[in-house]
C-alpha cells in the first residue's frame, strides 16, 4: 500500500518505519540480541545478515532490522558485533549482495547512528585500518569524508527505496511506475 512505501521512503531517509520499531517481531529480535551470550548473538546477527540479498521487501525489512538493532542497542557489544558481521562479509570476495551494501552504507554515512564515534573502531590499528578500507571500498574517499556525507546520502537512499518499491511491484505482478503490467495474465 501507499502508506507502507511512504514508511519505506522515511526509513531510507534515516528513520526505520515506525511500525517496525513497535512490532512484536522487532521486540523479540531486540530481546534475543540483548539476552543471548556473545556466541548466540553472533549466530542471530549472521542469520539476519544472510537475508541481506537483492532488492526486495524482504531484504529491506532485514536491513531495517539491522539498522534498528544498531541504533537501539542497549550495550556497545551489540553494535560491535553488528559491525563485525557486516564488515566480515565485505572483506570476502566480490560481488557483495546489494542489501549488504545498502545496510553498511546507511550505517557508515548516516550521522544518526554515530558509527564513526564508537570505541570498538579504535581498539587497535589493524581494526581501524580494515574499517577504513571497507569504508573506502563502499563509499569512495576517506572515512572522514564518508562521515561528513551524512545528509548527502538521503537522496541516494530515497532513490534506492524507489528502486526497492519498483522491484517489489514487479515481483508481485503489479504496475510499474511507468504504468505497464509487469507479468502477463495477472
Amino acid at each position: 500500500t501507499q502508506s507502507t512505501w511512504a514508511a519505506a521512503v522515511a526509513a531510507a531517509a534515516g528513520a526505520p518505519p515506525p511500525q517496525l520499531r513497535r512490532s512484536a517481531a522487532m521486540d523479540i529480535l531486540a530481546g534475543l540480541a540483548a539476552a543471548l551470550p556473545a556466541e548466540g548473538r553472533y549466530a542471530l546477527l549472521n542469520a539476519i545478515a544472510n537475508q541481506l540479498r537483492f532488492p526486495n521487501a524482504h531484504t529491506f525489512y532485514f536491513s531495517c532490522v539491522i539498522v534498528l538493532l544498531f541504533a537501539e542497542a542497549p550495550v556497545p557489544e551489540i553494535k560491535e558485533q553488528i559491525a563485525r558481521v557486516l564488515i566480515e562479509r565485505l572483506i570476502g570476495n566480490r560481488p557483495h549482495p546489494w542489501g549488504l551494501l545498502v545496510t553498511i552504507i546507511e550505517l557508515l554515512r548516516n550521522p544518526t547512528y554515530n558509527f564513526w564515534s564508537h570505541r570498538f573502531l579504535r581498539c587497535s590499528p589493524e581494526v581501524e585500518h580494515v574499517v577504513e578500507q571497507v569504508a573506502r571500498a563502499c563509499l569512495g574517499g576517506t572515512a572522514a569524508a564518508a562521515a561528513a556525507a551524512g545528509p548527502a546520502v538521503r537522496g541516494e537512499l530515497r532513490a534506492a527505496a524507489a528502486r526497492l518499491r519498483d522491484a517489489a511491484l514487479i515481483s508481485h505482478g503489479r504496475r510499474t511506475s511507468h504504468g505497464r503490467r509487469t507479468h502477463e495474465g495477472k
